[in-house]
């Protein structure tokens, strides 16, 4: 019993939250829900050339994210020939592998690359959290149970995912214009996992 007791405690410190670990300062909710603009257009495909670094593996081509209705995107990884690795279609309730290459058929690939591109596309997310941290607003929220805090200066520079008070993956956006982040980069700390997407629009 006191073993347990002992454990229960142990995790509940190690499970702290990220927010103190970080020194962010917690100030009143402004806004109900957190936006991310980049992917909101229907009326057009955002193309960026991509590479996709797993493990001892890169594939490189270009990935298309086209909205087709609210809280409904397409995501579709080809080679630059035209050659599809991956397709996939993103709702609010749901995840659709309308395609995926063998060699990319992986059960733990497709959970992570479920929640890295749930959490690029999705505009509207309920705030639970509002933080202050030098120059940004911080707004946690979540995402297939998972906490994500939403970095915001003038626009979404950065979303962080965290588990056990840790960074395990760092999305940041650069060189933004007109409401498009022409540089993406995804990176998972706890594995060997990186997309870097480029515009070439």
């Amino acid at each position: 019993m006191r073993y347990l007791l002992i454990s229960c405690c142990f995790l509940m410190v190690s499970c702290g939250s990220y927010s103190k670990k970080h020194q962010l300062t917690e100030r009143e909710i402004s806004n109900k829900f957190i936006t991310n603009p980049y992917f909101s257009d229907t009326s057009q495909d955002f193309v960026y050339k991509a590479n996709i670094q797993v493990y001892d593996n890169n594939f490189g081509g270009l990935l298309i994210i086209k909205k087709i209705e609210d809280g409904n995107h397409r995501v579709v990884f080809t080679t630059e020939m035209g050659a599809k690795l991956f397709d996939f279609s993103i709702t609010e309730t749901n995840f659709k592998v309308n395609y995926i290459l063998d060699d990319l058929n992986k059960k733990l690939l497709i959970n992570l690359l479920k929640t890295d591109f749930k959490a690029l596309v999705q505009e509207r997310n309920l705030v639970s959290r509002r933080y202050i941290k030098d120059s940004f607003d911080i707004y946690k929220t979540t995402i297939l149970g998972k906490s994500h805090f939403y970095y915001v200066s003038d626009q979404l520079d950065q979303i962080i995912r965290t588990g056990h008070r840790k960074e395990k993956v760092h999305f940041l956006f650069t060189d933004i214009n007109n409401n498009i982040a022409n540089h993406i980069i995804i990176k998972h700390h706890n594995i060997n996992l990186q997309i870097a997407l480029k515009s070439i629009q």
